[in-house]
């Protein structure tokens, strides 16, 4: 039996999963079900304690990317398996969320919008996109993507990861020897990175001070990625022109928090991509057929590494 927890959209997808899944049985929270029957569950953000009722739960599937907070639970077994979705249609809105950032460095909208306050009137330099070099961090499915969208329009781009890759037209580094050599190469930095021990405040006061004066950072990865003390600390020096921020390292971000009123922040709340139910119920059913018949699972999380 699958059985789903998610607090939103909790009737298209149990209506999706049934018509994927014809020859399974689909239960949803709050629904009852025989406990023991749950082999699989398919969630998102479930409540303490929700996975230690099902004592043959074997494989548990994230309706996201990120699996970080699952990894964290102690009532998820080692030895269940987590299966994280790998695109669900978000691949897409990553590039648009990346391009709203690149073009307002690009065309200088942060400059214009300070103008409009002041109520002045001065055309800036044209910058093209051949001009403007982004750097990424992060060459997963959803980095990957964006980096070559990104190119695909023109732009100047090389990504880093921590292991080593490889992606056509785009420069690939990796290491701290790779993170040093970019970020000093790069106009807008975006950070889709998971969130590891490995990324845990990557961005700290060096690695941000290695980035050129004038530059912008796009985080739609994870906020543990970034020491926000250290970036408010570039931002109110005029270092960064600006930070488009999705991710936190405390969500719902607080009332009282320096970011909601910076001049040099824009701040939305984690909509960078959103799981398309279709896809994700897609990639659901495809990885319930691999396991029955003994294939890869896509997407399967290494907890070592973890994601």
């Amino acid at each position: 039996m699958l059985y789903l927890y998610t607090p939103d959209q909790q009737e298209c997808y149990t209506r999706l999963l049934r018509e994927a899944l014809p020859d399974e049985t689909v239960a949803c929270w709050p629904q009852e079900a025989g406990a023991e029957a749950v082999t699989h569950a398919a969630v998102w953000a479930p409540p303490d304690g929700f996975f230690a009722r099902f004592p043959n739960l074997h494989t548990v599937f994230a309706m996201g990317a990120g699996v970080d907070k699952l990894l964290q639970r102690k009532d998820l077994a080692p030895h269940v398996r987590i299966v994280r979705l790998t695109d669900a249609g978000m691949a897409q809105q990553m590039t648009e969320y990346c391009l709203y950032g690149v073009l307002h460095y690009q065309r200088q909208m942060d400059r214009y919008a300070g103008q409009q306050r002041a109520g002045r009137w001065q055309p800036l330099e044209t910058r093209l996109a051949r001009d403007v070099r982004v750097g990424i961090l992060g060459l997963g499915e959803l980095g990957g993507r964006v980096a070559t969208d990104l190119v695909g329009l023109g732009y100047h781009v090389a990504g880093w990861s921590r292991r080593p890759r490889s992606i056509d037209g785009i420069r690939c580094l990796h290491g701290e020897a790779g993170l040093r050599e970019l970020l000093p190469e790069t106009d807008v930095l975006f950070c889709v990175l998971p969130a590891t021990p490995e990324t845990q405040r990557l961005l700290n006061t060096d690695r941000l001070a290695l980035l050129p004066d004038g530059a912008a950072l796009i985080n739609a990865g994870r906020g543990a990625l970034i020491d926000e003390d250290a970036l408010l600390a570039r931002l109110d020096a005029g270092c960064l022109r600006f930070a488009l921020l999705d991710v936190f390292a405390g969500e719902p971000l607080r009332e009282d928090h320096p970011f909601w009123r910076h001049p040099r922040v824009i701040v939305t709340p984690h909509v960078a991509a959103d799981t398309v139910p279709e896809d994700a119920v897609a990639q659901i059913a495809a990885n319930l057929r691999a396991q029955a018949a003994g294939r890869p699972l896509n997407g399967l999380v290494e907890r070592d590494r973890g994601y």
